[in-house]
């Protein structure tokens, strides 16, 4: 155990019916002690009056939970107070428990922290469990439950120990050459590097899914001033979080919306509208405007229903595979006019909507969703999530690569045991105190 014992609000700050105060470390019976709580049966909820150490005042009436070591999240003896949620009565237990000798606030991850130091986590689980805190989507709740099981641990781990194998084998053919070895044995070192080779650059190809997963997809909505780029931006958020006019011009800066679309995170950004003009201001919102669209993971190239497309040749232009065309303001639309604006093969199919009167809408975040969801066809279990483990294994393939390539067994074995560090760098193994600081200084105080 560590010698402080540190203690946290674990539950989030501000008014609520229950908050959860987390206390680890070897004095945390004696801070239980000090507040006037026996010991509870380990891991069962039990009523508790917690009281000041200094004047014996109840502090509150609230459920303690007993984790002794190693049996806890921290591997470490845990309590947890499960008290009422005003703000008096944790800043009134905070203060109590601060004023108990041995005790002192816990640093933002600092309980994930000693979970890794002690074992129960390795570094993919933590980032896994500061994912999880962190998430906003479905889609982002379900890879970081995955990740915390295990999932990308388990497939680095294995790799791991194929490869030490493989640099044993090499490393008796090398150390003990006159020694009645089998014929094949460096046939099959090399055959299991192969192996794994393919098996980590078919890993690595995967479009970014899983880093797309957690950080979200960008949609860009395109168009020429006045197309109904803000309003659209405001009925998909159903707020409004863009100023609409009738005046051209008005967006000149890229505007944001965070939300949810088929269970997956999305930035939707209303954009400056595109056109020629003399306006300095205007002219940089009209080049954000065009980084953005060309960053954007999807495009929404939104067009006015006043004029046929085609003759928004700026918008036309950023037309792709990625891209649905919407035409605006269609309350304003009879069906032939409809047909007429429709631009057929080239976007299969346009979508019509009415800001105004809700139609459309639906079937367009369908269309949004089905596009989404495509992206992330056949993700598997284990996904590559932070630029961390992606240059890890990158470098692990070069030092494959490099091992292969090499006329020295020497060499290659090397290079073999490069690559088997750089495996190791994915989940603590090895290199531990260059990546903690980076792993942990993410998570919340309580975390």
């Amino acid at each position: 155990m560590s010698a402080e014992t540190i203690f946290a609000l674990a539950s989030g700050p501000g008014r609520a019916g229950i908050a959860v105060i987390r206390i680890s470390g070897a004095k945390t019976a004696k801070a239980l002690a000090r507040l006037g709580c026996p010991l509870p049966p380990p891991r069962t909820a039990t009523r508790a009056r917690f009281a000041d150490p200094a004047s014996g005042e109840l502090l509150d009436d609230g459920l303690l939970l007993w984790f002794p070591a190693p049996r806890s999240f921290t591997g470490e003896d845990v309590a947890e107070l499960h008290v009422h949620g005003g703000r008096a009565v944790i800043d009134s237990l905070l203060e109590a428990l601060a004023g108990i000798g041995g005790l002192r606030p816990a640093e933002p991850g600092e309980f994930t922290k000693r979970a890794f130091v002690n074992d129960k986590l390795d570094i993919t689980q933590a980032e896994a469990l500061a994912d999880l805190v962190d998430a906003e989507s479905r889609a982002q709740a379900r890879q970081a439950l995955k990740q915390l099981g295990g999932a990308l641990k388990d497939m680095t781990d294995d790799w791991r120990q194929r490869l030490i194998q493989a640099l044993a084998q090499l490393e008796a053919v090398i150390d003990f050459p006159d020694e009645d070895l089998p014929p094949d044995v460096t046939d099959r070192v090399w055959g299991e590097v192969r192996d794994l080779r393919r098996a980590i650059a078919a890993f690595l190809d995967d479009a970014r899914r899983g880093e797309r997963i957690r950080e979200g997809l960008s949609i860009a909505i395109v168009g020429a001033p006045n197309a109904g780029k803000s309003s659209l931006l405001n009925a998909l958020a159903r707020r409004e979080a863009a100023i609409v006019s009738a005046t051209p011009g008005t967006t000149r800066d890229v505007i944001e919306v965070h939300m949810e679309i088929g269970g997956y995170a999305v930035t939707l950004a209303d954009t400056a509208g595109l056109r020629a003009t003399a306006d300095a201001i205007e002219e940089e919102g009209v080049r954000r405007a065009l980084k953005r669209a060309e960053h954007a993971d999807i495009r929404i190239a939104l067009f006015d229903s006043a004029s046929h497309p085609r003759r928004d040749a700026a918008t036309m232009k950023l037309i792709d595979e990625n891209t649905v065309a919407v035409v605006s303001k269609a309350d304003l639309l009879n069906q032939e006019r409809e047909v007429e604006l429709d631009l057929g093969d080239d976007m299969r199919p346009t979508h019509f909507v009415s800001v105004k009167t809700g139609f459309g809408l639906a079937a367009l975040l369908g269309r949004l969703e089905g596009m989404i969801k495509a992206r992330f066809d056949g993700v598997a279990s284990a996904v590559v999530t932070r630029t961390r483990h992606r240059r890890a294994l990158e470098d692990c393939l070069a030092a494959l690569t490099r091992a292969e390539a090499a006329d020295q067994p020497e060499l290659a074995a090397e290079d073999l045991r490069l690559a088997a560090r750089a495996l190791g760098r994915i989940t603590g193994r090895v290199d531990v105190e260059e990546i903690l600081d980076v792993v942990f200084r993410e998570f919340c105080i309580g975390k």
